[in-house]
């Protein structure tokens, strides 16, 4: 967006005070879509008639007067499993274009419009949100603006690599077993995996129930918890969504790291964890002065405990589809979907009640620590075909292994913030995750903001050439 702020908070301000116009910032936002999204991949659909006449509608509330919602003008695009008005909402797949378009908006998209943002578009994602790499089939991999022969990670790709292009500042996903702090991680970008049950998922495409988180991500820390503020609100009608009331957490990035108690994760999370990956957790215990070797219990279980009930699940959810329509399915995820549905019910039980006791386990770590840091992948982005990696010694298959450091994480509930670090001798990002107890999203931020402030956490432009 050659010109413009780039920066939610910039972009709205600029907006409030009538040095740019919503209808401008859009016509940017549009002409970055359609000179690098050959490249990228990040978009399957862009609407632009919607967008039009939502900026419009914010110039003209300028115009009369009228206050402003935090987000007016800022365009955003949402992963393509969030219900969009008048689209058949494609959640990656081939199977669901015979679906009717959605009726309405996701309640996620009904705030963010609610907020004054604009819709400019559906974003790439791995099929069904089942993978860490978005090498869809059906649609094209997402590429990396960074490296454009890498991944962009997954199941979120497009939502990180809209933002690390410079197409909108920001953007929704979801996060199952790591799929907003995967590609955050790397696209070099921010995101946050809120508490489960702390936003609504009505109106998205689910995966795994038990699971699935929403979320929002940015090219500023700023704009990401005005996101994340903006999208809190109680919903009665979804049952997952477990929040009583909306916990603003803007006003505590201001607020430092004074007196939290910050821990590195050793263990698990240090042996699975590439040279790189050491390096930029490293950087960031430093700048927060934090102690190193925490163990968080039974990372390993509940890894497995996870991929029983995503596989269950997901499985379950396809069912009649895999029966009968098996060869239209994501080559590369078709398979585990049929596993799931073949798994043992004992299996899943056992995985779930593995479960509660392990959040107990978990929750009683954060009676000792505010804060936790791991990295969020093992390394940064491989190359597109990627089949193995070697971690440390240990060869493991690549698509899986992207979440071998964001698994246990999002099994337990809890929220993270993915801050978007630059190893030394590596070209590529690898974000830390900063993790809270559940409902503490104020504290994750208020760690990332230092690490924002000293410049150890930051994005970087990608050297795309915009085409004419």
């Amino acid at each position: 967006m050659t010109g413009m702020p780039f920066d939610a908070l910039a972009m709205a301000a600029a907006v409030a005070a009538g040095q740019v116009s919503a209808r401008e910032l859009l016509d940017a936002s549009l002409a970055c879509i359609a000179g690098t999204d050959g490249q990228v991949n990040a978009f399957t659909e862009t609407t632009g008639a919607r967008a039009r006449a939502e900026a419009d509608a914010v110039d003209a509330q300028r115009a009369r007067g009228e206050a402003l919602g935090p987000l007016a003008g800022v365009p955003y695009a949402v992963k393509n499993l969030f219900d969009i008005e008048g689209l058949t909402t494609l959640a990656g797949s081939k199977i669901n274009r015979g679906l009717p378009p959605a009726s309405a908006d996701a309640v996620l998209v009904t705030q963010m419009k609610a907020a004054g943002a604009v819709l400019v578009g559906a974003l790439n994602m791995d099929e069904y949100a089942y993978g860490f790499t978005t090498e869809n089939t059906h649609y094209g991999p997402c590429r990396n603006p960074h490296d454009l022969t890498r991944i962009a990670g997954g199941s979120s790709g497009g939502s990180g690599a809209a933002v690390a292009a410079g197409q909108v500042p920001l953007t929704l996903g979801s996060d199952t077993n790591g799929s907003i702090r995967v590609p955050s991680s790397l696209c070099g970008v921010w995101g946050l995996k809120p508490t489960f049950g702390r936003l609504s998922r009505r109106g998205s495409y689910p995966f795994v129930h038990s699971i699935d988180h929403l979320g929002p991500l940015a090219s500023s820390l700023g704009g990401l918890a005005l996101a994340y503020d903006a999208l809190q609100r109680p919903d009665p009608l979804d049952p997952g969504c477990h929040a009583l009331r909306v916990q603003p957490v803007s006003a505590a990035l201001g607020c430092g790291v004074d007196g939290l108690r910050i821990g590195v994760l050793g263990g698990y999370f240090h042996d699975n964890a590439g040279p790189e990956a050491r390096e930029v957790v490293a950087l960031a215990a430093r700048a927060l002065g934090a102690q190193a070797g925490v163990l968080w219990p039974d990372a390993a279980l509940a890894r497995a405990a996870a991929f029983i009930i995503t596989a269950s699940e997901g499985g379950s959810l396809h069912l009649g589809d895999l029966r009968t329509r098996a060869d239209e399915f994501e080559p590369l995820s078709v398979d585990r979907f049929i596993a799931g549905a073949l798994q043992p019910a004992d299996w899943y039980v056992r995985a779930q009640r593995f479960r509660r006791g392990y959040r107990d386990k978990v929750n009683a770590l954060f009676q000792d620590w505010d804060v936790l840091l791991t990295p969020a992948t093992p390394t940064g982005a491989t190359v597109i075909g990627t089949e193995w990696l070697e971690i440390n010694g240990v060869r493991q298959p690549c698509r899986a292994a992207m979440g071998l450091l964001t698994q246990p994480i999002s099994f337990s509930g809890c929220p993270v913030v993915t801050a978007p670090m630059w190893p030394a001798a590596e070209g590529m990002p690898i974000g830390v995750q900063i993790i809270a107890a559940p409902w503490r999203e104020d504290l994750a931020l208020r760690a990332a903001q230092v690490l924002s402030d000293a410049g150890a956490a930051h994005i970087r432009p990608a050297t795309l050439v915009t085409q004419a």
